[in-house]
């Protein structure tokens, strides 16, 4: 299959060279308003192509899309030291409005994936600019957020974060859901592994797991500038399931009709199953109270911000 990725600053580069990496795709397009810049990353990560899969790596304009089944969108504004992800909605929404449209003239039958921030609004604002159906444009959402917390709470645990199953929902952001409620580590829930392995895993120490993992993008960007090879794995494995159609469980951002505490039709971050037709089906994962609530106030942040963004469009 051809990718498209239109946007190559260093989430969209760090994307392209891991799925040039470590595949399925057999051609990869990148485009930027930068041309120069495009045709130099693509150059450099065909140069490593004789140690990798071995994808076909090129520069090209959007009617080079024509055959491209998934696209991938990191166009967009960076995330400065001190801003919020919802500190970017203008300046994005206002670079969506011209590239959009070209995307759905050229490969008006391609699944989108977002990943420019702030991923769940970029996600709604491109299905109305689009007009795609609902399964075919999704957000990296919390994938990430999901992948952090299970590497932060597997490195305190001294636990493989591969045999942690934990989920972030809602906004990739501030306003994001810890699910301690359903964490387990193998078939145990991860405080009954704490206290057998004589783990501390108290409020206090849940609650800096969950400011390391909620912050972890400001601690980042405040050291060297930007995130990007978590996100690149994360896009990577999204792009891998839907072409291998694995039918796997990802918190993508995706469109809800009927939203958590009434705020419909907003895009957010659930467990969702991914397939070769994209968003398959959000489920609804099992939720303390207390996480119902966080919940429902993270939709409110996004159902007040998405408005805005539609707004300008």
């Amino acid at each position: 299959m051809q990718i498209g990725i239109v946007g190559t600053g260093m989430v969209g580069a760090a994307i392209a060279f891991s799925l040039a990496q470590e595949g399925p795709a057999e051609k990869l397009i990148l485009i930027d308003a930068n041309s120069e810049r495009a045709t130099a990353e693509a150059m450099d990560i065909s140069h490593a192509t004789p140690f990798s899969f071995g994808a076909k790596v090129v520069a090209g304009d959007y009617k080079d899309l024509k055959q491209a089944g998934i696209i991938i969108i990191t166009a967009g504004a960076n995330q400065k030291p001190g801003e919020t992800r919802l500190d970017l909605l203008a300046k994005n929404v206002s670079i969506f409005k011209s590239i959009i449209p070209e995307i759905v003239k050229y490969a008006p039958n391609a699944i989108l994936i977002i990943a420019t921030n702030p991923v769940d609004i970029m996600t709604e604002v491109t299905l109305k600019l689009s007009g795609f159906p609902k399964n075919r444009v999704l957000g990296t959402g919390t994938v990430l957020d999901s992948a952090r917390f299970r590497s932060i709470l597997g490195r305190h645990l001294g636990i493989s974060p591969k045999s942690i199953h934990a989920n972030v929902i809602g906004e990739h952001g501030d306003s994001e859901v810890l699910l301690w409620s359903s964490a387990v580590a193998g078939t145990s829930c991860v405080e009954r592994i704490a206290k057998e392995t004589d783990v501390v895993l108290d409020k206090v120490v849940k609650g800096s797991i969950d400011n390391e993992v909620r912050n972890a993008a400001y601690a980042i960007i405040k050291g060297k500038g930007a995130t990007y090879y978590g996100i690149a794995a994360a896009t990577q494995y999204i792009v891998s399931s839907i072409i291998s159609d694995k039918h796997a469980i990802l918190t993508i951002s995706s469109h809800h009709d009927k939203g958590i505490g009434g705020y419909n039709n907003i895009c957010y971050s659930m467990p969702s199953v991914i397939s070769k037709n994209g968003v398959e089906t959000a489920l609804l994962p099992a939720m303390c109270d207390e996480e119902k609530e966080a919940l429902s106030q993270s939709a409110e942040t996004l159902a007040e911000y998405t408005k805005k963004a539609l707004d300008m469009l």
